[in-house]
């Protein structure tokens, strides 16, 4: 092919040369071959992974973002006083972290196409010494960490090797040497030694990344080998601590689940280590993190956003840090993609331009130009790849008992469910962060209808009034910032948090325990086609404040219409409340963090010091003001069998549902349950029925549930350790399930 024929797509290499002209300028060479080049290759694909993809340089939006690259780095490279005291005197007391990052966007400009500066000596030799500099005066062999130990072991060094890699041989090799003593000072070997403490699950990743470029600086096949046998703790699933579960929790930092935050990292960090690995010595041969893309990420990220419940202290850094951390769980899928089988491949592409296509707040590859050009580049293939379908949300539901988080998809709208236990906290607060989330774990309950993608995007965590989440049972008692242990040291003592599902329907739990506070309840849901019914009971306190239940608090200014019985939030949805309980309702703007916001907010109060209290109310995403009216004067479309601190349970005629969450033994309606359980059944009206029944503490040896019903016969092999003998259904193991639910499907007597 001659050199005109040539395909304008562009693949960063390691010594290859740009074009001319539009492409930039010669990007020197390694040497072509040594002794052992696999290092030579290594380096060329970490630049072709992280700093480059297969895109038109001259193209838009690459030629316009790649051009703003190479103003920024001149920028950069004009106000750098490398022979002063700090490299940039305008950055301050950030400079600590600030100064490494402009150091690396200075490198990317010099190794990537298009940015006026490709392949530029004076722009390398800059960057050289700035790292340098940055080693002498900061970041030096001996030095003392100060503050965050995160930046000093992991987001320092890794920018400082990646930004040395970039410019390859322009760090000379005893600024090099230098630089490794660095690293290897603040980041010893013995930090991969012990899977404990803050080596675990995402720091370890990264950890293990700063390991990698560090043996990639120094061709050291040892560190590279320890970079690669210090992932093995992160693979297989856990039953304590941090890491990935069995029903798809992840968990970091203990009590936090975190697949938004740390979680994402750790999605990216083992899919840069994928890529860059294959083929070379040290590729990476375990594929069980495959399995978590569907079983732990895909689960929270709705029409391109990662729900907050999975986002830790991270909620209220920024508007729409929802959307960004989508944007990152999405990329790293898509790269992952290239390790894994065609069949799974077909379906996270599929998966990924779904996302893209329903996410019309933040459109995903709009928002990639300023993000990830090379995300940019993958997303715009796959979306204009006509072979590939856009996936539709998936209708079902996922619980995850052993985080405390719960998953709702109909057609049209989702809901999601965050609750504390014994092993998870009710929030996270931590390098000033988070100070007022206090009760996201006290049965928040959020939800999105049609064209809402933005409820809890758009500064809701600034905004929105912290003691009435919606969803939320509270002490209305005032809270210091930061009250309980930071770090997610708040979980309460509470063992019964969960509930059952059939993977179409849900009844969960939460016996709820008050962030310091006397405050003591048990809440339930129950997750239907287009509902979720929502019951308190036993609610009591000695706080000396009143109690509130919020039925929602919404960030709207739209019209609310409360009628007898009903609540009704134009283009949201509408609330029935069965015996009419008073409801309080307010409209009126937020201010904080400099924006203000306008919320409805609709809810129960239960007055001071309550004992036994209780409320129930049925939420209708996307309702309409006419179907939430019928709704209301339906009486018969629900039936309440219990609501006490024995037990919660309903009754659904019309989908032949009836879920129960025993808090103790006992009876309601039909069943009668031998321990504390769950249990969910549902009668399909076609001569089949299921009984789906979950341990939510986790230490049942044997459980009895009885149905008020003859039971002709098990339909089909009844799972193992289950058996049944009329209406009796007699299950073994449950508690070993760690809170999963075990479904069986029987055909009931005539």
């Amino acid at each position: 092919m001659t050199e005109q024929a040539r395909p304008r797509r562009w693949f960063l290499r390691a010594g290859v040369v740009a074009a001319a002209g539009a492409l930039g300028a010669v990007v020197p060479a390694e040497a072509a071959h040594t002794p052992d080049d696999s290092f030579v290759r290594l380096r060329r694909r970490w630049r072709e992974v992280t700093a480059g993809a297969p895109f038109d340089a001259a193209a838009e939006p690459y030629r316009r973002r790649l051009a703003d690259l190479g103003r920024r780095a001149a920028s950069y490279r004009d106000t750098m006083v490398p022979d002063g005291a700090a490299l940039w005197p305008d950055l301050g007391s950030p400079a600590f972290v600030a100064a490494p990052a402009r150091l690396l966007v200075m490198a990317r400009a010099y190794v990537l196409p298009g940015t006026g500066l490709t392949g530029d000596a004076g722009l390398g030799a800059a960057v050289a010494a700035g790292v340098d500099h940055y080693r002498r005066r900061v970041y030096r062999a001996g030095a003392e960490q100060e503050g965050n130990w995160w930046h000093w072991q992991i987001g320092v060094p890794r920018k400082l090797l990646d930004a040395a890699l970039l410019i390859g041989p322009h760090l000379a090799a005893g600024p090099a040497a230098e630089l490794r003593d660095a690293v290897d000072h603040f980041v010893p070997e013995r930090r991969l030694s012990s899977y404990s403490g803050t080596s675990t699950a995402a720091n370890r990743v990264d950890l293990c990344l700063v390991t990698l470029l560090r043996a990639m600086l120094g061709d050291d096949h040892g560190k590279a080998a320890l970079a690669v046998a210090a992932l093995a703790p992160v693979f297989p699933v856990t039953s304590e601590g941090d890491g990935f579960y069995r029903d798809g929790s992840f968990i970091q930092h203990t009590t936090i689940p975190y697949q938004g935050a740390y979680g994402a990292s750790l999605l990216s960090g083992v899919a840069t280590l994928f890529a860059v690995l294959r083929g070379s010595p040290w590729e990476i041969a375990d594929q069980r993190v495959l399995a978590m893309v569907e079983r732990s990420f895909a689960p929270f990220v709705h029409d391109g956003f990662c729900m907050d419940l999975v986002r830790g202290r991270g909620v209220a850094r920024e508007p729409y840090g929802d959307h960004r951390r989508g944007r990152q769980i999405a990329a790293a899928i898509l790269l992952l993609g290239d390790a894994a089988s065609p069949a799974e491949r077909a379906r996270w592409q599929a998966m990924v331009k779904g996302w893209a296509a329903r996410d019309t707040v933040r459109p995903m590859l709009r928002a990639a130009e300023r993000d990830d050009l090379a995300f940019h580049a993958r997303l715009a293939a796959i979306l204009a790849d006509r072979t590939i379908p856009a996936a539709a949300e998936p209708a079902g539901h996922r619980l995850f008992p052993m985080s405390a988080r719960a998953v709702h998809r109909r057609p049209g709208w989702c809901a999601a469910l965050s609750m504390a236990s014994d092993r998870v906290g009710h929030y996270e607060h931590g390098n000033g962060e988070n100070l007022r989330g206090w009760h996201t774990g006290s049965g928040m309950l959020y939800w999105w209808a049609a064209g809402h993608g933005d409820q809890y995007s758009d500064s809701f965590w600034t905004t929105a009034d912290p003691y009435r989440l919606p969803g939320t049972t509270v002490s209305t008692r005032r809270l210091p910032d930061g009250a309980g242990a930071a770090w997610g040291d708040t979980c309460p003592p509470a063992r019964w948090v969960g509930g059952a599902t059939d993977g179409v329907y849900a009844t969960a739990g939460q016996h709820l325990y008050g962030l310091e506070s006397t405050l003591e309840a048990f809440k339930s849901w129950v997750f239907l086609d287009d509902a979720v019914i929502c019951l308190g009971a036993g609610i009591t306190s000695r706080d000396g404040t009143r109690v509130e239940t919020v039925v929602d608090n919404r960030r709207t200014a739209a019209a609310l219409t409360v009628g007898e019985g009903w609540a009704h939030v134009e283009g949201h949805g509408g609330y029935v409340l069965p015996g009419r309980p008073p409801l309080r309702t307010l409209r009126e703007p937020r201010t904080g963090g400099g924006v203000t916001r306008h919320y409805v907010t609709c809810l129960l109060d239960h007055g001071e010091d309550p004992s036994g209290a209780g409320y129930v109310y049925v939420l209708l995403p996307g309702a309409s003001l006419e179907d939430t009216r019928a709704r209301a004067a339906d009486s018969g479309w629900m039936r309440v069998l219990a609501n006490t601190s024995r037990a919660q349970a309903v009754h659904v005629p019309s989908l032949g549902i009836t879920a129960v969450n025993f808090w103790n033994a006992g009876t309601a309606g039909a069943l009668t349950a031998s321990g504390p359980c769950a249990v969910l059944v549902r009668e399909s009206g076609e001569g089949t029925a299921t009984v789906t029944v979950a341990d939510p503490r986790r230490d049942l040896a044997e459980l009895t549930v009885t149905w008020d019903r003859p039971v002709a016969g098990v339909a089909g092999e009844p799972p193992a350790g289950v058996t049944v003998a009329g209406g009796r259904f007699t299950f073994t193991g449950l508690g070993a399930l760690e809170g999963g639910s075990v479904t069986v499907a029987v055909r009931p007597a005539p």
